[in-house]
């Protein structure tokens, strides 16, 4: 089992993950309580798509883009739809 953490608090917590360039992405539906805010940030990659970003919320402190997810990723990296990844000091763990 997969988990990501902040603060303490389990963000996400599952045993579907896949990995991508060393990045473990959970499933949407893992996602655990309401911590996720949708940022404004965006990121290209050439061959994954459009990264979109969320700030996690934990307990009112803000940890800034720490996620990001590709809503419509190109072909090559269908297996990461519906997906989201974490960062920037969230503790991720498989």
């Amino acid at each position: 089992m997969a988990s990501a953490s902040w603060n303490g608090v389990v963000i996400a917590e599952s045993d579907d993950i896949v990995m991508v360039e060393g990045n473990l992405y959970f499933p949407q539906a893992s996602i655990t309580g309401d911590y996720l805010r949708p940022s404004e940030t965006t990121t290209e990659c050439n061959w994954k798509g459009t990264a979109n970003y969320y700030d996690v919320v934990v307990d009112g402190m803000t940890n800034p883009d720490a996620a990001w997810t590709y809503r419509e990723p190109k072909p090559k990296a269908e297996k990461i739809r519906n997906r989201i990844a974490f960062w920037h000091g969230i503790d991720v763990q498989l």
